[in-house]
C-alpha cells in the first residue's frame, strides 16, 4: 500500500513537471507568434506593395483616347512611417507601368491633428522626386485634409515646385490631336474646401471627365450631376485593418461608404485606392499598400 501511494504521488509529481513544461513551450510559442504577428502587420505587409489593375470601358470616352493608362497614388504620408528612400520607389514602381498620366489624390503629409510640424525638407526633396516624373508625363493632384491640417499653400506649393498640376476646383484638359480628355479636381470636402458648381461649370455641355476627390464618398454629390464617368479617391486607406468576415473596424468620416475597390454609383464608376501610407496606428493588415492601375476603353471602338 506504501509503494502504491509513493508510486501515485512520484506519478503526480512528474505530471507537474510535464504541465509547466507544456506551459513554458506554449507560453514561448505564444510569445513568438505573437511577435512575428506584430512585425507582420507594422514591418511586412505595410510595405508590400500591390499594383492592382483596373480595366474600364467609359462611355463617353473618344475613341483617340481608347487605351489610356493612368496611375493613381494616393495618401503617401510622408512622416515617421514614410521615408523619402520609400517614396522614391513607390514613384518608380509607379513609373514602370507606363502611364500616360499620373493622378495624386491627396493627403502627402501625414498631420498629428492640428499640431504645427515642418515638412519643408521632405517637402523639397519629394517636389525634385516629382520633377522626375512630371517632365516625362502629365502629374495631376488634389489636396487632402491632412495636407489643409498640415498647411495647404506649402504642399500645393512644392508640389507645383515639381511640376505638378494642382487641381482646386479646376479642369485639366488632356489632348491628341482636336481630341481632348477632361479631368478634374475637387478641393477637399472633409475640410469643406470643395466647389463642385466650379468644377462643372468649366466643363463643356456633353463631354465626360474624370474627377479626382480624395475623399470618396463625395461620390454621392459627383455622380448625380451626370458630368463624371468615373471618380478616384483616396483617403480611407482601405481601413488600413480589414478583419476576416467583418471589414474594417474603423473607417473616417467621408470614406465609410465607398472605401475600397470599384463602385457603381449611378451612373458613374466610383474606385477607392488603398494608398501607400499610414495614419496611427501604423499597421496594416489584410489590406495591402496600393498602386492602382487603370486602362480606359472608349465605347466608340
Amino acid at each position: 500500500m506504501e509503494m502504491s501511494q509513493a508510486t501515485f504521488s512520484q506519478r503526480q509529481r512528474f505530471s507537474r513537471r510535464d504541465f509547466l513544461k507544456v506551459a513554458t513551450v506554449l507560453g514561448l510559442d505564444t510569445i513568438l507568434l505573437a511577435a512575428a504577428g506584430v512585425s507582420y502587420i507594422s514591418r511586412v505587409e505595410p510595405t508590400w506593395l500591390e499594383v492592382r489593375q483596373v480595366r474600364l470601358k467609359l462611355p463617353r470616352l473618344l475613341r483617340a483616347f481608347s487605351g489610356l493608362r493612368i496611375v493613381q497614388l494616393s495618401d503617401i504620408h510622408i512622416g515617421p512611417w514614410m521615408s523619402l528612400e520609400r517614396v522614391e520607389e513607390i514613384l518608380q514602381t509607379a513609373m514602370a507601368q507606363a502611364p500616360d498620366v499620373i493622378a495624386l489624390t491627396g493627403d502627402f503629409v501625414l498631420a498629428y491633428g492640428r499640431r504645427k510640424l515642418s515638412y519643408q525638407s521632405e517637402l523639397t526633396q519629394f517636389s525634385e522626386l516629382l520633377a522626375r516624373l512630371s517632365r516625362q508625363i502629365p502629374v495631376l493632384a488634389v489636396l487632402g485634409n491632412h495636407d489643409h491640417w498640415y498647411n495647404a499653400l506649402e504642399v500645393r506649393t512644392f508640389l507645383e515646385r515639381g511640376g505638378v498640376q494642382v487641381l482646386s476646383n479646376s479642369v485639366y484638359a488632356l489632348e491628341r490631336g482636336s481630341s481632348r480628355f477632361y479631368i478634374a479636381g475637387i478641393d477637399d470636402a472633409y475640410e469643406h474646401k470643395d466647389n463642385l458648381e466650379a468644377v462643372v461649370y468649366q466643363l463643356p455641355e456633353q463631354a465626360g471627365a474624370l474627377l479626382l476627390s480624395h475623399v470618396p464618398d463625395f461620390a454621392d454629390l459627383s455622380a448625380p450631376t451626370g458630368r463624371f464617368d468615373l471618380q478616384i479617391s483616396g483617403h480611407s486607406h482601405g481601413g488600413q485593418v480589414v478583419l476576416p468576415f467583418v471589414g474594417p473596424p474603423i473607417l473616417p468620416q467621408w470614406g465609410q461608404k465607398y472605401f475600397s475597390g470599384l463602385y457603381q454609383v449611378g451612373n458613374m464608376f466610383q474606385y477607392t485606392n488603398r494608398g501607400v501610407g499610414m495614419t496611427f496606428p501604423a499597421v496594416r493588415f489584410n489590406c495591402r499598400p496600393e498602386i492602382t492601375l487603370f486602362t480606359l476603353e472608349s465605347a466608340y471602338v
